[in-house]
């Protein structure tokens, strides 16, 4: 082989993996969009139905670090979506039990409520998503996607 061959061969490599990137990218992209569009059909957002889901599963209120960790985001970006969780009555402020100074964010009937018809909506871009997954080896999948973390 010579070297011209080389070059079109590894050309034609390199422009396959530059596709495959772009093919991870615009598929996050569209379940990401798919998500929100579902999402928003029942007044939320990913980041808010993210907060909701954690307040829900925890069954008591969270201090306002804990969800930032669990959501591993900043304090601010936290303190901001509280807020308009609160402004939503979806979530309420309480004082922490253990020190004054402290907040903690409780989900609200209406949160219980609004994360549940989230989740509904969140489980119907899930099944379409993995009907059109069908047929693909999904533990191969995920272990692939996994290391790109």
């Amino acid at each position: 082989m010579n070297k011209r061959q080389t070059r079109v061969r590894h050309g034609s490599h390199v422009e396959n993996d530059r596709q495959l990137m772009f093919y991870i990218v615009n598929t996050g992209r569209a379940v990401e969009e798919s998500l929100e569009e579902a999402l928003a059909r029942v007044g939320l957002s990913l980041a808010k139905f993210g907060a909701l889901t954690h307040l829900v599963e925890a069954g008591e209120p969270l201090g306002l670090s804990e969800c930032a960790e669990k959501m591993t985001c900043v304090r601010s970006n936290i303190t901001q979506l509280m807020d308009r969780l609160e402004t939503d009555g979806l979530v309420r402020r309480v004082e922490d039990p253990q020190d004054r100074r402290a907040v903690r964010a409780a989900v609200t009937r209406l949160g219980i409520k609004r994360q549940a018809a989230g989740a509904k909506e969140v489980a119907r871009v899930q099944a379409k998503l993995f009907k059109a997954l069908d047929g693909i080896d999904q533990g191969a999948l995920r272990r692939a996607l996994s290391v790109v973390r």
